[in-house]
C-alpha cells in the first residue's frame, strides 16, 4: 500500500476523493494535528515578538561564563 498526503485546495476534490472511498478504492483518514508542531510554532511567534538585545545576550553569557569558571576552578 502507498501512502500520501494530499493538501485539498477546492472543495470538489473532496467529493472526488469521497466519491472514490465510496468505492472502496482509496481509504480516507484524518490526521491528527501535531501538537510539537504547534508548540514550535507558538515559541516562533513569542520569539519573533520579544527579541532579546545585544547587551541581554553579552550579559547571559558573561554570566554562564563566570559559573563554569567558578565550578572549574573550586
Amino acid at each position: 500500500m502507498t501512502t500520501y498526503q494530499v493538501d485539498i485546495l477546492n472543495p470538489k476534490a473532496s467529493k472526488l476523493l469521497q466519491d472514490l472511498a465510496d468505492l472502496e478504492l482509496i481509504a480516507i483518514r484524518q490526521t491528527p494535528e501535531d501538537s510539537f508542531l504547534k508548540f514550535v510554532s507558538k515559541l516562533r511567534t513569542k520569539a519573533a515578538t520579544n527579541l532579546p538585545s545585544s547587551e541581554d545576550i553579552t550579559k547571559e553569557v558573561e554570566l554562564v561564563r563566570v559559573k563554569r569558571y567558578a565550578r572549574n576552578k573550586g
